[in-house]
């Protein structure tokens, strides 16, 4: 069972191979999110008159089945 703050090796996808730790598992949707791992960059808009929006690279979650518990 993988718990927030285990340590897991990614399985599948862009960073397979790589370990890192969970940070939050989402159990109803099956999915974990790993530290550093399937990171996207999302568009911010400024919040304030004048500012400057940003380009920021945020973590998404992975299904749990691309995952594997590392001891």
């Amino acid at each position: 069972m993988i718990k927030k703050g285990n340590t897991v090796k990614i399985l599948a996808g862009d960073d397979k191979g790589k370990t890192a730790t969970v940070l939050t598992v989402l159990a109803k949707e099956g999915k974990v999110l790993v530290e550093g791992i399937n990171m996207k960059k999302v568009h911010k808009k400024g919040t304030k008159e004048g500012q400057k929006g940003q380009l920021v690279e945020v973590s998404h979650p992975i299904h749990i089945s691309n995952v594997s518990l590392v001891k």
